[in-house]
């Protein structure tokens, strides 16, 4: 690994998104100034600019880099991404340069772990279902009890989580204590047998998803990855079976999703995610009963920012003492 001195090193941060959370405070670059003053910390809070900031960047702090934007990038040796998905990134100039690339995997595992139980919870008991009635104002305390797929307690159920990385293993965590039974899909089929009770390898997702009372989606987005739930896999699910995806919209063929919701082959789905974000209002999604829709918000944190200017400082002290980075991605791999 090629390493620069704090004072050898210029650090670009430029990150613009239109949901204002996902965009740096200044607090993030004061941060690292205040830690090393002599090391060019440089702000930009949108992409104007950027051509004129890349060419002398050696560490770029974002979650988007186009190819035509990596070609200005002449003296690059660091990309740390703030997102943990870097499917965005991995283009073949990207992959082919020697760079060493970072993300942001594990800051956002309290949040997501939450919010994925909440999901569960929710869905378990029909939460979707009380508030629909509520605006109707109507008691509907039996027509919920003669529903197809009735409220039930987790306590003894299934949940597959299809990847099992640190959001789904911070997940295995809060929900042992509840006796729900957790399952993880995993390339190699092996994982940590504390957190989970049983693992498959990818290639036996399809034994697998029969067997599970809730499927959460929590894999990388990569080529092999893309579209993996489809009409096949949806078709293998229980009837009584819900599907929850926090992953990516990518790694779902959304027109075998809303088919497979419409004919009730699954009892319903949670989306934090989308093939088209914001999910355009014509989507049939929107207006399905068994389709509970968030806004991708399960990252959403008030600690979120405090928490990525940890790492990324960690990171920096490791750069500049020439250890290894934390959450340095295999480009082979994609994750």
């Amino acid at each position: 690994m090629t390493q620069t001195s704090p004072a050898e090193t210029k650090l670009l941060i430029c990150v613009w998104h239109r949901f204002s959370l996902w965009n740096p405070p200044p607090r993030m670059a004061e941060r690292i100034r205040e830690r090393w003053p002599e090391m060019r910390v440089v702000h930009l809070p949108t992409y104007d600019g950027l051509q004129t900031e890349l060419p002398d960047t050696n560490v770029f702090v974002g979650f988007s880099l186009r190819p035509e934007q990596f070609a200005w990038a002449r003296k690059l040796l660091w990309l740390h991404s703030t997102a943990a998905g870097i499917g965005q990134l991995m283009y073949p100039e990207l992959r082919r340069s020697g760079i060493e690339v970072t993300n942001a995997s594990g800051v956002h595992c309290v949040p997501m772990a939450e919010h994925i139980l909440g999901t569960l919870i929710a869905l378990a008991h029909r939460f979707p279902d009380y508030l629909r009635y509520q605006q109707q104002a109507k008691w509907a305390q039996q027509e919920l009890w003669d529903a197809p797929v009735r409220p039930r307690e987790l306590r003894g159920q299934v949940v597959l989580f299809v990847g099992f990385g640190a959001i789904g293993r911070e997940v295995a965590k809060l929900a042992q204590p509840l006796g729900i039974r957790v399952w993880a899909v995993t390339r190699s089929g092996k994982g940590d047998a504390d957190l989970a009770e049983k693992f498959f390898p990818s290639s036996k997702l399809l034994e697998a998803l029969p067997q599970a009372d809730f499927v959460i989606l929590a894999a990388p987005e990569t080529s092999e990855t893309r579209a993996m739930m489809g009409a096949r896999e949806f078709a293998l699910m229980k009837p009584s079976a819900y599907f929850i995806n926090v992953a990516r919209g990518a790694l779902v063929d959304e027109p075998a999703l809303i088919a497979a919701l419409q004919q009730n082959k699954i009892a319903g789905a949670a989306l934090d995610v989308a093939s088209q974000e914001p999910l355009p209002p014509e989507n049939p999604l929107w207006k399905l009963d068994n389709a509970f829709i968030t806004p991708h918000v399960s990252a959403v944190s008030e600690h979120l920012w405090e928490r990525q200017t940890d790492l990324l400082m960690e990171n920096l002290e490791r750069w500049f003492s020439g250890r290894e980075l934390l959450n340095r991605v295999d480009l082979e791999r994609g994750y």
